[in-house]
């Protein structure tokens, strides 16, 4: 019987993990059918979830909310799969603007989509949402953070081969001396060719100019531009996107991660299945010295582990 309570208290309590053990809970109520004693011996040794009130074991509010919260995964993430890759990041992009929420995400799908994709999420916006795309970003951001958003979001990138090294070493010594000169990191967000640069040149130009920038100034332009997250985030999202993906991975994992980091999880594996998922993982075993998949595994329960596990091709 200790066996089956500690089972039921794991399955429930999404404890050391995202998700819940659904498969473990219905196997209960079929043996516990008959059973209400155990379900009040259940509820006495689960301190967590309930607490005596009265002659009841009273359900704690909190421990609800955080139950809807990991039974949902699994139905979140069954609901984005099944999305248009379009109107998914419309969506995205559009809860984001309308809950006050960090626009990292807005960044995100403005740099790792192509511009075919990008082009596509602002018209699924347009058609769901009846504004464009720029028009709610312009009107919801607020500050300086706003001239580079809409920026990324108007942007339709070249996205052929060509690359000119000269221009890109040109551009790599603008940015370093626009990085160095910058008085506060507000400097940087109105600084015009800072942002005609990231808004504009391609994926490719821009890989080049950041090369360029490491062997001009020592450092890369990802490490002079910690103190301006956004600019960061930006030119991770451009650089490498498996690389920024399998961190935006390993933040849901961490010990104290919040809502948002652990959402982000289900967010890339539904947009990146089949795009890169190859090279996340790849990413993921040389920055963090393990496999994607065991990661999950360890991290994950139920229903809402096998998704990502069947998402990261495993």
């Amino acid at each position: 019987m200790a066996e089956e309570f500690q089972a039921l208290t794991r399955a429930f309590s999404g404890l050391g993990g995202l998700g819940v053990d659904e498969s473990t809970m219905v196997s209960t109520i079929a043996k516990w059918q008959k059973q209400p004693e155990k379900r009040s011996q259940f509820r006495k040794g689960f301190a967590r979830f309930f607490t005596p009130h009265g002659s009841i074991e009273k359900c704690e509010d909190d421990y609800m909310l955080h139950l809807k919260t990991e039974f949902s995964r699994f139905k979140n993430i069954m609901v984005l799969w099944a999305m248009h890759p379009w109107e998914r990041d419309a969506r995205w992009a559009h809860h984001v603007l309308h809950k006050a929420h960090p626009s990292t995400i807005i960044v995100e799908i403005a740099c790792t989509r192509s511009s075919e994709e990008l082009l596509g999420a602002r018209k699924a916006y347009q058609a769901l949402f009846h504004h464009s795309l720029e028009e709610d970003v312009a009107y919801n951001v607020k500050g300086n953070y706003c001239n580079l958003l809409v920026g990324l979001v108007s942007a339709y990138r070249y996205e052929g081969p060509k690359v000119n090294e000269e221009l890109a070493k040109s551009e790599a010594k603008a940015l370093g001396n626009a990085i160095k000169s910058a008085g506060t990191k507000g400097d940087l967000l109105v600084n015009d060719e800072v942002i005609r640069i990231l808004t504009t040149r391609s994926k490719l130009h821009l890989r080049a100019t950041f090369k360029h920038y490491k062997e001009i100034f020592g450092k890369s332009i990802e490490e002079d531009l910690s103190s301006v997250e956004s600019l960061q985030e930006t030119v991770k999202c451009l650089d490498s996107p498996p690389k920024y993906f399998s961190q935006v991975i390993d933040k849901a994992f961490k010990e104290g991660a919040d809502k948002r980091a652990k959402d982000a999880l289900t967010r890339v594996f539904v947009s990146r299945a089949e795009v890169d998922m190859k090279e996340i993982k790849e990413a993921y075993n040389k920055q963090y010295g393990a496999k994607l998949e065991d990661v999950i595994a360890k991290n994950t329960h139920g229903y809402y582990k096998e998704a990502l596990l069947s998402l990261a091709g495993n």
